[in-house]
């Protein structure tokens, strides 16, 4: 950590206690959304419409295999000139949510407020996979929950876009296991100078088995995960047809009246590429086992807080030991759901409020690790651009460029027809 007395070398524990305040002080859950169903339910169907809303500037960059992202920056440089060495907040949403959904909403928008109106001043960025958030799909993949390579490419493009700028990484559910998955197969390599991971569903095989195969509430959870991912490939079948593989599949998951996880990853993610290498699964429980993030904690190798509920209906078990790795803080509260975590603010003369209490916790976090944690520039691999793509040295199968379209979205809502957001 960077001090005036130059730089002091401090554990994790005494990083948060120093300046991340709120996590002592506890989390107090609202009267009415007293316990993980309900506070899930109200990030889910709650109106934030009007609620932290942003302006972003949305760039799209082409990869390598076709395949398209948007990226959506915030605040927009026509708008600010922020200096060229300011934090950089890189944000990946949850399973088919995208920029604009609430609970990524109510922590980059303090973030992204200038610090003399009492925000952070930082930029960030909202990483938006393939046919998410109004991305258009341009090949025959969409991505998955162990795909590291889309976020992998869109760091080469951020980090050739800024080269001053310190990056730290922003995970929610599913983002978050990708986020740690990235940290932990880059290890010292790793662009993000550290990470925050809320939500995340860590051993993936219990999950979606344990949603699947559950009670009656635990399998609504997994046809409401499954469903949304249905809509996502039927609004983009045409391209994704094109794969022979998903071709022999699509007519049996469209004939699902109410599939589930496991019935949906059955047929889905039998196949997938990684860093640059095509892997194969003859099982769900193996290609989940592969793109859990639990079992890979012992290989970050930069400050990462992670956050969960004990009461989430979705993430039951947790890797309370992080892998024995002390530059991993695994935080589990009383209550708060699936990226919930709704408390109430005002006093008896003041009509009580619910407000998001994570965004307290993360905010002093990303306060710390911008401003204080010490960062030595460039992170990553070398760049280098080949054919208009930027590239990593020792990496061919990887870059990005960015390709036209995208400009500026005023809170423009990207909900799939038939989906449920805030997941």
């Amino acid at each position: 950590m960077s001090t005036e007395k130059g730089v002091e070398f401090i554990s994790m524990n005494d990083l948060l206690r120093m300046k991340c305040p709120s996590l002592l002080s506890g989390y107090k859950a609202s009267r009415l959304l007293f316990n993980g169903h309900l506070q899930t339910a109200y990030g889910v169907y709650g109106n934030f419409t009007d609620v932290d809303r942003i302006v972003y500037d949305r760039k799209l960059i082409r990869l390598m295999d076709g395949g398209t992202l948007s990226l959506d920056f915030t605040p927009p440089d026509d708008r600010h000139c922020l200096p060229a060495d300011t934090p950089i907040i890189v944000a990946f949403h949850g399973l088919t949510g995208g920029s604009n959904e609430a609970y990524v909403r109510s922590i980059i928008s303090p973030a992204t407020t200038p610090s003399q109106e009492g925000g952070l001043g930082y930029r960030a960025v909202v990483v938006n996979f393939r046919g998410c958030a109004g991305t258009p799909v341009t090949s025959e993949q969409l991505y998955h929950c162990g795909n590291t390579d889309d976020a992998r490419q869109a760091l080469m493009y951020i980090a050739q876009r800024y080269p001053n700028a310190r990056l730290i990484g922003l995970g929610f559910s599913l983002g978050a296991n990708v986020l740690v998955r990235y940290l932990a197969q880059e290890g010292g390599q790793s662009r993000l100078a550290a990470g925050c991971a809320l939500a995340c569903p860590w051993d993936l095989h219990s999950v979606s088995y344990n949603l699947s195969k559950g009670a009656w509430l635990d399998r609504m959870y997994s046809r409401t995960l499954a469903h949304n991912m249905k809509a996502l490939i039927e609004a983009h079948a045409d391209k994704l047809a094109v794969n022979p593989k998903l071709t022999e599949a699509l007519p049996y998951l469209f004939s699902l009246p109410s599939p589930t996880l496991w019935d949906f990853d059955k047929y889905y993610t039998f196949e997938v590429r990684d860093t640059g290498a095509q892997r194969t699964f003859e099982a769900p429980g193996d290609f989940y086992r592969w793109a859990s993030s639990h079992n890979v904690l012992s290989d970050v190798r930069v400050p990462l807080l992670a956050i969960n509920a004990d009461d989430d209906p979705i993430v039951r078990d947790l890797p309370t030991d992080v892998g024995g790795n002390p530059l991993v803080s695994l935080v589990v509260t009383r209550g708060g759901g699936h990226l919930g975590w709704f408390a109430s603010e005002g006093g008896m003369l003041h009509r009580r409020r619910r407000t998001r209490w994570v965004k307290k916790p993360v905010l002093e976090w990303l306060r710390a690790v911008g401003k204080d944690l010490n960062v030595c520039l460039p992170r990553g691999r070398p760049l280098h651009m080949m054919d208009g793509f930027v590239m990593e040295v020792g990496r061919p199968g990887l870059g990005c460029k960015e390709v036209e379209g995208g400009g500026n979205l005023g809170g423009e809502m990207f909900l799939l027809r038939g989906s449920v957001s805030g997941f």
